[in-house]
């Protein structure tokens, strides 16, 4: 009996010493995993490692941003000094100068796009200024909001029409970059001449002339900044203004690039149309260009083909290779 304890005694001293060995390995196994992992993490370029608190914070700052002691929209001047004034002119500012990523996006189109705007301005009789307004409509993007509105001056349908502009299922010309600047040029010079200052003339470009007149009538005053608008209205040339400053000074408000980064618009000639187009894959390829190629250039056609049964006359871009 006493030797069977013993060999039992004996026989569970040698598992248990087999379970402390075998566990030791394990932990063993583990502890080179996790070291394996750690190296790999470490490694990893997109790995986090855990910062203190204290560091982080003190690494990442937030500035304020001194605003301009003098401003004006298209030679009128902004009262700046007003307290009202400033608290909305630094709201847009601060959104502007740190949505870094749409700002560059905004400064690299503008290099594209400003030359063909700047000059239906000029030729208007419009302040260079109104270029900012596409800006903020559109991002300089062919974009189409909730309500409609579409192309770089956000035409609604009715209005588009109402200023000139085809739209039809073959053809936008809320697409077309120098047709639309002509429409809003014309937009802008008869709510200048309704509305009494080009400051006005820019707000009703969101409001309407009729509304912006309403509100100047009950109000007993024709200068924006003294009115009570609606939040989108009232926010409105203050944004415009923020993005001409940071346009114009763009290193100032921390935006750093090169003229290569810059984006450029390849040189084109026009191909006069005034007959039906069965195909404009086959009229692309006749030209040695893509389909895609003809579609970046010419947004405002929007089918595969052109009917044209009425026989109008359109210019079509190419783009030189």
């Amino acid at each position: 009996m006493k030797k069977t304890n013993h060999i039992l005694v004996s026989g569970g001293i040698l598992l248990l010493s087999g379970f402390l060995v075998n566990a030791m390995s394990v932990k063993k196994e583990e502890r080179n995993i996790y070291e394996q992992a750690e190296v790999e993490v470490n490694e990893n370029p997109f790995a986090t490692e855990e910062i203190p608190h204290e560091i982080s914070l003190s690494e990442y700052k937030v500035y304020a941003i001194d605003l301009p002691e003098k401003l004006d929209f298209a030679g009128e001047r902004v009262p700046i000094e007003d307290p009202d004034v400033y608290e909305r002119l630094d709201r847009e500012f601060l959104v502007n100068t740190y949505w870094q990523s749409n700002g560059l996006l905004i400064l690299k189109r503008a290099n594209k796009y400003f030359p063909i705007i700047e000059p239906i301005l000029k030729q208007n009789n419009i302040p260079d200024d109104f270029k900012y307004l596409a800006i903020i409509e559109s991002g300089l993007t062919n974009a189409v909001s909730p309500s409609g509105a579409s192309g770089f001056w956000q035409f609604m349908k009715s209005a588009a029409q109402e200023y000139g502009l085809e739209i039809s299922d073959q053809v936008d010309e809320r697409y077309h970059i120098e047709k639309a600047t002509q429409a809003a040029c014309d937009y802008l010079n008869r709510a200048k001449r309704s509305t009494g200052s080009w400051t006005m003339a820019a707000a009703a470009y969101n409001a309407g002339m009729a509304g912006m007149n309403r509100q100047a009538t009950f109000q007993q005053t024709n200068n924006y900044y003294d009115l009570w608008l609606n939040t989108e209205t009232s926010r409105y040339v203050f944004r415009i203004l923020a993005i001409k400053e940071i346009m114009k000074h763009p290193k100032k408000y921390g935006f750093i690039f090169d003229k290569k980064h810059l984006y450029n618009e390849l040189p084109t000639f026009s191909v006069m149309v005034n007959t039906p187009i069965e195909n404009l894959t086959d009229f692309a390829k006749s030209y040695n260009i893509t389909y895609k190629d003809l579609k970046i250039y010419n947004p405002w056609l929007r089918d595969r083909k052109l009917d044209n049964k009425e026989g109008k006359t359109y210019y079509i871009k190419i783009p030189k290779k």
